[in-house]
């Protein structure tokens, strides 16, 4: 009983009932009630592809005025009755949302908001001149009402047939569909992933509003008895989004106070005023600016419960016994490679990231790719999966050439695939983040009215798939409240979900406490008894240890694969881990770093105690480290140790949840990344990060501060930039675009540089190049190097600083650390 008091299609009726009391109390006309109901209806279409799909329609006024004249010229021309006519209405408004939708969806954001306008505005104009059948400026009048003659009995069937819309509204935003539309919208790739088609889905979310919008237009058109184009101008498309904002667009009765308060603020200010907007504009700001989730979000903070209500709140019951998770065992002749890479290369511009790469994929298997940062890992991951196109070469899987298919058709086929940096829907509870990638495997067929809540083997494996990364008691949780470690956790719940004939696993242990570590490790391990896995992981002790075949890439190239023992025996791989093949400084260089090494120096920068991470994980573990005035510290460590996260930390990015950072006698800790590189921290970031349609000359000068270098002392550093001065940065080769960032750092007057990776996918011939340049800044500033490979960075750094696992393994000279080999290898290189 108590569910349905609090049902929305109940509060509508009462709110409706109550108005019309209010409405007979103060004399006011019964018309005043249809049409805030007319208008209520209006805003929840709207706000169905506003809030449950991410789509913004400037224009479904579109819909709204043209279901009116489809109304009115029925009725005007044919003998039939209201009813027929709002039965063609629908017909009209179902065929053209969906031909409309096919058009416009094919472009998203600001482009499909702008194409809405525009269709609007076209069938403003349409209605407009067309005299002979619109009626022209005057549009249509005297329609008739032969089953409701009387506006008493019309208002009654309107706001009946309205309320029982609203209910088929409810019953559809909780069905299969309606869940799969709220997953779309907080993150579309990831829906790709599990095999849905966002395009499909977008569609018939389209057609949906279009109808729900049309009924709407056909109502207003009886209440009025006439249709006029001023319902398709540009001055009213923007009417149901103000309601929608202003009444909340979280929360799915939100529509009925925004419908309510627009009408009576506009009915009593456009009596007190012509230009009442001017009134009314400042009220919707100020309305926005101080209860962004609008009236009925306002309601709800004050309540103390300001989660969204677009759905009802709380999950299905949990079992009292929940099953074990297995997954199913896939049936394949381990002789043959499930999926097989032929000569793969890709190319971005100049840069290749994979090139020629082959290899086989078997069931039954756990199959590793390691690789040094940038080595390509999960851009070939990103071939696999279908998001990105390779430039030359096939992939086959099971027998097919999938090279050429999307990534929810490779996903139907049995590829699935968890992600590098988290990808789960973070508006939804733990439970439907699981329970929807359930439902791309067992329900393929999204249904329009069945509850999803009452899916019970889809409920069913949702809770074995929690149980399985230990969330079950988390699954009532909003997603974007787990910490970091526990939505790892949940990415690999989700992707298991799939029951996919082969798992791509980009970095799954990536930010879990060493507990969790073991329970996740023990799961690919289970998994790869049943189906085929090609695990990416940093964590290379364990990868070593668990993988049934390692796969090595560097710089794109293939360089390894076979056996864990073997590959960690392997030259190659010891040189693309410890640095063997970097081309040696020259004589004046490396004079200039060992006379520099000897300077007495003060602390510049100091980091006490420090812990960070991202959304309540910890990274860094009470990192401690110092640079002296003229120093160079090298900071090593493998993949996902933590040192990117220490620069961001020091420019502010990331924000420290536990001790100081202090430069230059400033504390930094709390301080803005502006703030810092205005103090005199600068950073020269992993990929560059140029400004891919300025010339090589204004990104230099759009950096430049009093008190850097000149544009002309940038050349003399880098010749070649000069001969490149007038190239757009999405032209340059990746040497190019290294020498761009590094003398853009100095345009500013920098007494410490962040390099982070200042040699990632250079050549040889570069590498040295921007080496030279590198220690010749040592001139002007003191630098922190983060870089992979250790050799060359060893041999021009004065100290260094070892990470382990976002703690400090080692700090000492780097030409102590250099010299001991067997020291770099345990704490660099791999080992079984």
């Amino acid at each position: 009983m108590k569910d349905i008091i609090k049902h929305p299609v109940t509060i509508l009726l009462v709110s409706l009932v109550l108005l019309a009391l209010f409405l007979n109390f103060v004399g006011a006309p019964m018309t005043r009630l249809t049409q805030i109901a007319i208008y209520t209806l209006y805003g929840m279409g709207v706000n169905l592809l506003v809030a449950y799909t991410g789509l913004v329609p400037f224009g479904a006024s579109v819909f709204f005025g043209t279901a009116s004249y489809v109304a009115a010229i029925t009725l005007l021309h044919t003998s039939t009755n209201e009813v027929t006519a709002l039965i063609g209405v629908i017909l009209f408004s179902i065929v053209m949302a969906f031909l409309l939708g096919a058009l416009i969806l094919k472009r998203r954001g600001l482009y499909f908001s702008l194409l809405t306008l525009a269709c609007s505005q076209i069938a403003f104009e349409i209605a407009f001149r067309w005299t002979d059948v619109t009626g022209g400026e005057n549009g249509l009048q005297n329609v008739p009402r032969p089953l409701f003659p009387s506006r008493d009995s019309f208002n009654v069937f309107a706001v009946l047939t309205i309320v029982a819309a609203v209910y088929l509204m409810w019953r559809l935003v909780h069905s299969s569909f309606g869940r799969a539309m709220q997953a779309m919208r907080d993150n579309e790739q990831r829906m790709l992933s599990l095999g849905f088609n966002p395009y499909r889905i977008k569609l018939v979310a389209f057609t949906f509003c279009g109808t729900f919008i049309g009924y709407a237009g056909g109502l207003l058109a009886l209440l009025l008895q006439g249709a006029y184009a001023n319902n398709l101008n540009w001055e009213h498309a923007a009417d149901p989004l103000l309601m929608t904002v202003l009444g909340g667009v979280h929360h799915f009765i939100g529509p009925l106070w925004g419908a309510i308060s627009f009408i009576v603020l506009e009915d009593n200010l456009s009596a007190i005023s012509e230009n009442w907007w001017l009134i009314f504009a400042p009220i919707i700001v100020l309305f926005v600016l101080l209860s962004p989730e609008g009236i009925h979000g306002l309601y709800r903070r004050l309540v103390g419960n300001p989660r969204w209500s677009l759905t009802r709140p709380g999950i299905p019951p949990r079992p009292a016994h929940i099953e074990p998770w297995f997954g199913t065992s896939q049936d394949a002749d381990a002789t043959k490679p499930i999926l097989s890479v032929k000569h793969l290369t890709n190319r971005f511009g100049s840069l290749v990231t994979s090139h020629d790469i082959s290899l086989d994929i078997y069931p039954n298997c756990l199959h590793s790719l390691i690789g040094p940062n940038g080595a390509g890992k999960t851009t070939l991951f990103n071939i696999l999966a279908g998001v990105l196109p390779p430039t030359e070469g096939t992939v086959i899987f099971e027998g097919r050439d999938i090279t050429r298919l999307s990534m929810d058709q490779r996903a139907r086929l049995g590829i699935g695939r968890s992600y590098q940096i988290l990808s789960v829907f973070r508006n939804l509870t733990v439970f439907e983040n699981v329970r929807i990638a359930a439902q791309a495997r067992l329900a393929p067929k999204l249904g329009f009215w069945r509850d999803a809540y009452q899916e019970q083997q889809i409920n069913a494996r949702a809770w074995s798939l929690l149980a399985a990364v230990h969330l079950e008691d988390r699954a009532a949780e909003q997603c974007e409240n787990l910490a970091h470690g526990e939505q790892r956790l949940l990415e690999i719940a989700v992707t298991l979900a799939t029951d996919a004939r082969l798992l791509l696993l980009d970095e799954p242990l990536a930010g879990l406490a060493e507990a969790d570590r073991v329970v996740v490790s023990e799961l690919i391990q289970q998994l790869a008894r049943q189906r085929a896995v090609f695990l990416i992981e940093h964590d290379m002790d364990r990868v070593l240890t668990i993988s049934d075949r390692v796969t090595v890439l560097h710089r794109g190239h293939l360089i390894a694969d076979g056996r864990p023992e073997e590959v960690a025996r392997d030259p190659q791989v010891i040189d693309a881990y410890l640095g063997g093949d970097r081309p040696e400084l020259s004589d004046e260089v490396r004079r200039a770093a060992d006379e520099a090494s000897h300077l007495t120096r003060q602390p510049l920068l100091s980091l006490e105690n420090v812990d960070a991470g991202y959304h309540g994980s910890t990274v860094l573990s009470d990192l401690s480290l110092q640079v002296h005035q003229g120093e160079v510290l090298a900071l090593l460590g493998r993949n996902g140790v933590g040192k990117t996260t220490t620069l961001k930390t020091i420019m502010g990015v990331v924000r420290a949840t536990r001790g100081k950072v202090l430069f230059d006698g400033h504390d930094i800790t709390h301080a803005k990344s502006f703030t810092i590189n205005r103090l005199g921290l600068a950073i020269v970031p992993e990929g560059r990060r140029l400004f891919p349609n300025l010339t090589v000359y204004e990104n230099l000068r759009l950096a430049a501060r009093k008190g850097g270098i000149t544009v002309e002392e940038a050349y003399k550093m880098f010749p070649r930039l000069h001969n490149r001065r007038n190239v757009k940065a999405e032209s340059l080769s990746g040497g190019e675009r290294q020498m761009v960032a590094i003398a853009r750092s100095l345009m500013v007057p920098s007494k410490l540089i962040l390099l982070d990776e200042p040699f990632e996918g250079l050549s040889p011939a570069i590498v040295k190049e921007v080496m030279d340049a590198v220690i010749k800044l040592r001139d002007r500033a003191s630098l922190i190097i983060v870089e992979h490979n250790a050799e060359s960075v060893l041999a021009l750094a004065d100290s260094v600083c070892v990470l382990v696992n976002g703690a400090v393994a080692y700090q000492g000279r780097a030409s102590e650390l250099a010299a001991d080999a067997e020291l770099q290898a345990r704490l660099l290189g791999v080992k079984v």
